[in-house]
C-alpha cells in the first residue's frame, strides 16, 4: 500500500519522496537540492545559505497579509540506523516505508519520520493553495543529528519572521517550550601494540538486540548500552583468563544509545572453553539486570582469524576501565519540572582506529553551569586513565518565556482541533530551537510534532492518526496567527 492512500495525502505524498531520496546526516544535498528545486517550480521565492540550508519564502494568502511573518522549520537530516543483519546503504539506498496496522515503520531501517514527516508537512503548506496563512518563511535545516550543524550556520538576519514553529517534537499531546543543551565529548587513547604469543585462540564477542534508542527522550529509560556491557565483560576476563585484545568498536551516532558492540580478543587455546562458559555466565546476570528493560539481549562468541597484533594488557586494562567509570546515564533529575532529566551522558561510540581507540560521549543539561561541571568531571576522569581529550558542538539549551505569545495561541486553539488540553513541557533532547533563537533572537518558539516512538532505532515508527491531528492543528494555528 503507498503511503499516500493515507490521510492526509498531502502529507504522506511528500513523506514517500522523503524516503525515496537518501538523506542521512552528512549525506542530505540530493534531499536539499530536490526541495530547493520543489520550491522554485511553485514560483517560491528560494535560497540556500553557505551551509546548505533551504529557506523559501511564500506570500500570506489574501486578507492575511499583515499578519506576522511564521518561520516553519524542520531538519532534513536522518539517524542512520540498522540492525547489523540488515543489508542498506543509508548514502545509496532508499527508505522502505510500510503500514502496520496503526503506524508507519521502515524496513528493519530507522524511518526517518524524524524529522521527515515534519519537512513533509511544510512542504504540503508551500503547495498548498487554499490554506489560510500570513507570510511563511520555510527553514530546512542540514546536519542536526550530527551536531546541529545546520542551526550553528544560520547567520543573523537571515530569517525575517517573529514566530517560529519547530516540527521535531515526537508526541501530539505535548507542546515542546524548552530543552536541555549539549556537548560532545571525545577521549582518545594512544594505542599500545605487542605481538600476540603462541597457541592462542581468537573469537569475536557480539552483543547484539538491544533496544537502544535517542540518547534524550529514552536516556531515563534505564536501557542497556552496548558499549558498557562490553567493557564490563572486557575487564572481567582480561585479568581472569589472561586474554588480550585486539580491537573494540560499538555504537555509531553520537545520540542514539548503542545497540551493538563486539571486540576481538585472544584467549590461550588451553583455557578456551573454561572462557567461554565463563561468557556465557555473565551474559546471564546482564539477563537479569535488564529485566523488563532489554529482554532480547544477546550475546554471542564466534572463533575469528588470529590476529598478529593485540594492545598491550596494561594499557588495554587502563583504557576499559576508564569506560567502565565513566558516567552514563541519567545524572540529575530537574528540580522544578518533575519527571524530567536535567542531566545525562551517553557512552555512544567506542571506535578502534589504526593509532588511537576512541570514545565519543553526548552531554546534556538544560543546566548551563551543570553542562559545563559534567564536562570538567569527564575531562579529569580520562585524563587520569591517560586519555587526550577533545570537547566540541557546545549548544545552549531553550529556555521556556512565560510571556510567549504564541504559545497562548496554541493554548487556544489546541483543545479546540484536538479536544483536549495539551501538555506543556520542557524535554532532555536537543531541538534546534535554542541555537536558532541565539542567531535570531527575535523569535517566540515552540515545537511540536505527531506521535512518534523509538526515533534513532530500527524500531522508529510514526502514528497515522496522529499525523492527522498534527496537521489539522498546524493550519488553525496559522489560521489564528
Amino acid at each position: 500500500m503507498a503511503l499516500e492512500t493515507l490521510q492526509p495525502q498531502e502529507i504522506w505524498k511528500q513523506f514517500e519522496t522523503i524516503c525515496s531520496i537518501p538523506h542521512s546526516s552528512k549525506h542530505e544535498k540530493k534531499l536539499a537540492q530536490h526541495i530547493f528545486d520543489y520550491g522554485k517550480s511553485l514560483g517560491l521565492d528560494s535560497q540556500t545559505d553557505e551551509f546548505g540550508n533551504v529557506l523559501i519564502r511564500k506570500p500570506a494568502t489574501k486578507g492575511y497579509e499583515n499578519r506576522p511573518t511564521v518561520v516553519l522549520q524542520a531538519h532534513i537530516d536522518m539517524v542512520p540506523q540498522k540492525n547489523s543483519t540488515t543489508k542498506h546503504d543509508f548514502v545509496t539506498d532508499p527508505i522502505k516505508p510500510q503500514i502496520i496496522g496503526e503506524w508507519v515503520h521502515a524496513t528493519n531501517t530507522t524511518l526517518g519520520a524524524d524529522n521527515g514527516i515534519g519537512a513533509a508537512s511544510i512542504l504540503a503548506l508551500l503547495e498548498s493553495t487554499d490554506i489560510p496563512h500570513g507570510p511563511l518563511e520555510a527553514l530546512f535545516t542540514l546536519d542536526e543529528e550530527t551536531g546541529m550543524g545546520g542551526a550553528f550556520a544560520l547567520k543573523p538576519g537571515f530569517l525575517k519572521g517573529s514566530i517560529l514553529l519547530n516540527t521535531d517534537s515526537e508526541d501530539d499531546h505535548e507542546l515542546i517550550v524548552g530543552c536541555a543543551g549539549g556537548i560532545d565529548f571525545t577521549a582518545s587513547f594512544k594505542k599500545r601494540m605487542i605481538q600476540l604469543p603462541e597457541n592462542h585462540s581468537a573469537y569475536t564477542i557480539y552483543i547484539k538486540g538491544l533496544k537502544g534508542g535517542h540518547s534524550g527522550i529514552d536516556i531515563a529509560l534505564s536501557r542497556g548500552n552496548a558499549n558498557v556491557l562490553m567493557a564490563r565483560l572486557l575487564a572481567k576476563v582480561i585479568k581472569k583468563y589472561n586474554i588480550y585484545v585486539a580491537d573494540f568498536d560499538g555504537g555509531n551516532m553520537r545520540n542514539a544509545i548503542p545497540r551493538e558492540a563486539q571486540a576481538t580478543i585472544c584467549v590461550q587455546q588451553d583455557s578456551a572453553i573454561e572462557f567461554l562458559v565463563f561468557v556465557k555466565k555473565f551474559f546471564k546476570a546482564y539477563e537479569v539486570e535488564l529485566k523488563g528493560i532489554d529482554e532480547n539481549l544477546k550475546i554471542a562468541c564466534k572463533q575469528t582469524t588470529t590476529p598478529a597484533m593485540v594492545l598491550e594488557p596494561d594499557f588495554c586494562y587502563e583504557f576499559l576501565k576508564a569506560i567502565t567509570c565513566c558516567p552514563n546515564g541519567v545524572i540529575g533529575m530537574d528540580t522544578e519540572i518533575k519527571g524530567v532529566v536535567q542531566t545525562s551522558t551517553n557512552l555512544s561510540i567506542v571506535e578502534t582506529q589504526s593509532e588511537t581507540i576512541q570514545i565519543h560521549c553526548l552531554l546534556r543539561s538544560s543546566s548551563e553551569t551543570e553542562k559545563k561541571r559534567l564536562a570538567e568531571v569527564m575531562t579529569k576522569l580520562f585524563e587520569l586513565f591517560g586519555a587526550k581529550v577533545e570537547t566540541s558542538g557546545d549548544y545552549p539549551g531553550w529556555k521556556p518565556s512565560a510571556q510567549s505569545a504564541i504559545l497562548s495561541i496554541f493554548k487556544k486553539v489546541y483543545p479546540q482541533v484536538i479536544g483536549h488540553e495539551p501538555e506543556i513541557k520542557v524535554i532532555h533532547a536537543g531541538l534546534e530551537c535554542g541555537i536558532i533563537g541565539s542567531s535570531h533572537p527575535q523569535l517566540d518558539m515552540i515545537s511540536f510534532g505527531p506521535t512518534m516512538r523509538h526515533p534513532h532505532s530500527p524500531d522508529e515508527k510514526v502514528n497515522i492518526a496522529s499525523v492527522g491531528k498534527y496537521w489539522e492543528l498546524m493550519k488553525a494555528v496559522l489560521k489564528e496567527i
